[in-house]
C-alpha cells in the first residue's frame, strides 16, 4: 500500500511591494517543503548534464525576462563611468596621436564630438575653497613689477595659499597704518605682504654697507653680461670701489643751499679791536663716534666737511635757519682708515681724505665714485704715509709732507688733476718738517721746520726763492698765512705769516714791512744778486707781535678769509682758545669766556658767512665728537 502525501499546513509569508516596471518572473520562488520533498524511496540519480533542448530554450527564455530594462539617462551614466567599445577605441587613437606630437583633424572632430555628448556637469571643475578677496587699493602690475625690479631676485618658494587668504585692516588697530585709503578694509595674503614689507623699508631704510654690496654684485653682472668691448672697458674699473650717493641727488633745493646775493659784495667792513660781535649758532653736529681731527668748509657752498678716527666722513649743510643740530647731508665710512686731513678742492667738485696709509682716497661728489690713490711712482720710500697733505689755493697742486729725513725733511708736489709727481722740496732743517702753508696765490709754499728755520719754495718754478729763522723759535708746531699784502707776485701776496712753538708762544710777521725794506736794499745797493738770492726776505726778521696768552703747545692756526681774525688753540688744555685782531694784533677780551663750551680743541674752521651783516663763521671741534657753530658779525 503506498503512502499517503498529505500537504503541509502553508504559513503566510511577508513579500516586499515591487515597483510596477519591476517583473515579477525575475523573482524565483523558493519551493515548499512539499515540493521539496519526494518519495522517501526514490534515490537521487544525480544531475544530468545533458538537458533536453526544450529545457535550456524555457531557461533563456526565463533569462531574457529577467533583465532589467534600461533608459537613455542609465545608458549615458553606465557609458561614462564605464566606457565602452567605441570609446575605448576613441581613447587608443588620441594617445598614439599625442605620441606622434599632435592630433590630426579627424581626431580632433572627433573629441569635439565627445566632448558634445558629456552632460554639462561633467565639463566645470567646482573649487570648494573660499573666493579670492580683492587686493585693495590701487596696487596694479606695474607696482609688482616696480617691486620686482628692484629687487630682481625671484622668490625661492610662493605659496599658493596666499591669494586665498583675506586679512582685514580696519578690525585690526596696529594694521590700519597699512591702509591707503580709509575706506579700504580686505585684502588679499600677496597685498598684505607687499605692504607689510614696504612698510619694513620704510622704517628700517637700506645701510650703506648693503647699498655697496648691491652696486658691485649689479657691475659684476653687467659685466658678464656685456659684449667684449664693454668689458674691456670695465676691466680698468675697480670691483672693490666704493660708491656712494652723487651730491646731485642730496642738494635738490638749490636756491637753500646757493650763497646769498650779500656775499658778493665788494664792501670790505672792518672789525673793532677788544671787543668782538660773535653769535653762536645751532651747532653742526652731536657728539660723533670720534674725536673731529679735520674741517673744512666748501669754497663756495654752505657744507661743512669733517672726519675723524673712526674712518667716516660727515657732509653738513650748514642751514641759515636749520634745526639743531644742523643737517647732515651724507656720510662716507672707509674701513681701516682712521682720517687725519680731509679737504674740498677748491675749483671742482672731489674730496681729498687720508690717513696713515701709503694711499689716500678722493671722493667725487658728482658721481659718488671713491677712487684710491696707492703711491707716489719712484718715491715710495720717501713718502710712506699720506697723513698731512695740502692743496694749493688754485687747485693745481698737492703738497704731501714726506717721511722725515735725519737732519731734514721732504714735501713731494704732485698734479692735483692728473696725481702724477711733478717736484720734490728738501728741507735741511733739524728735527724735519713741523708744518707748511700755501701761497695765497698758489704758486709756492711756505715750510717750517721743527728748529725754527722757515723755506720759502716757488713749486712752478722749482726753485727756493728764501730762507729766514722765526725768532726765539723753540719747536716749531705750526704755521699759517693770511691777508692780503698788497704786493702780488712775491712770495703769494700774503701778509701776515703765524708761527706757533711747542712753549705756546705765537709770533706774528708782516710781509709788508719785508717788501718795504726789500724796496729799500735795491736802491741803496748796487749789487742786487744779494737781493735776488734771498728774494728780499730778512734772514731774521722781526716779530710784529709776540703773543703768550697759550700755556701748552699751538695746535692750531687758522686766519679768517678776509685776513682780520686769527685763531690759536692748543687741544691739551680745555677752552684753550683765543682770536686775534688784526693788524692791531690784540687779543679779544670779550670771548671766549670761561662758559664757553669748547672743550679739548682738534680742530678749528673758517667760513664765508652768506648774510650781509655777518663776516664769517667760525667752526670748532673737541675731543668729544662735538662740532660747534658761531657767526662773526661785523
Amino acid at each position: 500500500m503506498a503512502p499517503v502525501k498529505t500537504k503541509a499546513p502553508s504559513k503566510k509569508q511577508w513579500k516586499p511591494e515591487l515597483p510596477e516596471e519591476t517583473n515579477a518572473q525575475a523573482l524565483i520562488k523558493a519551493p515548499t517543503p512539499d515540493e521539496s520533498s519526494g518519495d522517501d524511496q526514490e534515490e537521487f540519480a544525480g544531475f544530468d548534464d545533458n538537458e533536453s533542448e526544450e529545457d535550456q530554450a524555457e531557461m533563456e527564455g526565463e533569462d531574457s525576462a529577467g533583465d532589467w530594462e534600461k533608459d537613455a539617462t542609465e545608458e549615458a551614466l553606465e557609458r561614462a563611468v564605464f566606457g565602452d567599445a567605441v570609446g575605448f577605441r576613441e581613447g587608443l587613437r588620441s594617445f598614439a596621436a599625442d605620441e606622434r606630437g599632435g592630433l590630426d583633424d579627424e581626431d580632433g572632430q572627433d573629441n569635439g564630438m565627445e566632448l558634445e555628448r558629456l552632460a554639462d556637469a561633467d565639463l566645470f571643475f567646482v573649487d570648494s575653497g573660499p573666493a579670492p578677496a580683492p587686493a585693495g587699493g590701487e596696487s596694479s602690475d606695474s607696482e609688482d613689477g616696480e617691486f620686482r625690479g628692484k629687487h630682481r631676485e625671484q622668490p625661492a618658494w610662493e605659496d599658493s595659499d596666499d591669494e586665498r587668504i583675506s586679512v582685514s585692516l580696519a578690525s585690526v588697530p596696529r594694521l590700519r597704518k597699512l591702509r591707503k585709503t580709509e575706506e579700504e578694509d580686505v585684502i588679499n595674503g600677496r597685498e598684505y605682504v607687499k605692504r607689510l614689507r614696504k612698510q619694513y623699508e620704510r622704517l628700517h631704510p637700506t645701510p650703506d654697507w648693503a647699498r655697496t654690496a648691491m652696486v658691485k654684485k649689479r657691475r659684476r653682472s653687467d659685466a658678464a653680461g656685456s659684449d667684449t668691448d664693454s668689458s674691456a672697458d670695465e676691466m680698468d674699473v675697480d670691483e672693490d670701489a666704493i660708491s656712494v650717493q652723487p651730491l646731485a641727488k642730496l642738494l635738490q633745493d638749490a636756491d637753500m643751499l646757493t650763497r646769498g646775493s650779500n656775499s658778493g659784495s665788494n664792501k670790505r667792513r672792518k672789525l673793532q679791536p677788544e671787543v668782538l660781535d660773535i653769535q653762536r649758532m645751532k651747532d653742526v653736529s652731536g657728539a660723533l663716534p670720534s674725536a673731529i681731527t679735520s674741517l673744512s668748509f666748501h669754497p663756495t657752498l654752505p657744507l661743512l666737511l669733517s672726519s675723524g678716527p673712526a674712518s667716516t666722513l660727515y657732509l653738513h649743510h650748514i642751514h641759515p635757519h636749520p634745526p639743531n643740530p644742523n643737517p647732515l647731508l651724507t656720510s662716507l665710512h672707509i674701513k681701516r682708515n682712521p682720517l687725519t686731513t680731509t679737504a674740498f678742492h677748491p675749483t671742482d667738485s672731489r674730496v681729498f681724505l687720508s690717513a696713515r696709509r701709503r694711499y689716500f682716497h678722493i671722493w667725487n661728489l658728482t658721481t659718488g665714485l671713491v677712487e684710491k690713490v696707492t703711491r707716489v711712482y719712484g718715491h715710495q720710500d720717501e713718502q710712506r704715509s699720506m697723513e698731512d697733505f695740502s692743496l694749493s689755493p688754485n687747485g693745481q697742486y698737492m703738497a704731501l709732507k714726506g717721511t722725515a729725513r735725519k737732519g731734514g725733511g721732504v714735501v713731494n708736489f704732485l698734479n692735483a688733476y692728473t696725481l702724477q709727481w711733478i717736484a720734490q722740496c728738501r728741507v735741511d732743517g733739524l728735527g724735519g718738517i713741523a708744518d707748511f702753508a700755501w701761497w695765497g696765490d698758489g704758486r709756492g709754499i711756505t715750510i717750517a721746520s721743527k728748529n725754527g728755520e722757515v723755506s720759502e719754495w716757488n713749486v712752478e718754478e722749482k726753485r727756493l726763492v728764501g730762507r729766514w729763522v722765526d725768532d726765539g723759535a723753540v719747536g716749531t708746531t705750526t704755521i699759517a698765512l693770511g691777508g692780503k699784502s698788497g704786493r702780488d707776485g712775491w712770495i703769494g701776496g700774503d701778509r701776515w705769516v703765524a708761527i706757533g712753538s711747542s712753549s705756546g708762544i705765537v709770533n706774528i710777521y708782516d710781509r709788508r714791512a719785508w717788501s718795504a725794506n726789500r724796496k729799500k736794499q735795491s736802491s741803496d745797493s748796487d749789487d742786487e744778486e744779494e737781493v735776488v738770492v734771498n728774494g728780499g726776505i730778512p734772514k731774521a726778521p722781526v716779530p710784529t707781535r709776540v703773543l703768550d696768552h697759550l700755556t701748552t703747545p699751538t695746535s692750531h692756526l687758522a686766519f679768517s678769509p678776509d685776513g682780520q681774525l686769527l685763531a690759536m688753540s692748543s687741544r691739551w688744555k680745555n677752552n684753550a682758545l683765543r682770536l686775534v685782531h688784526l693788524p692791531s694784533c690784540t687779543v679779544y677780551r670779550n670771548w671766549p669766556t670761561d662758559k664757553t663750551p669748547l672743550g679739548r680743541i682738534t680742530a678749528i674752521a673758517w667760513g664765508k658767512a652768506d648774510r650781509e651783516e655777518a663776516l664769517a663763521f667760525l667752526s670748532v671741534a673737541n675731543e668729544q665728537g662735538k662740532i660747534k657753530l658761531w657767526e662773526v658779525r661785523a
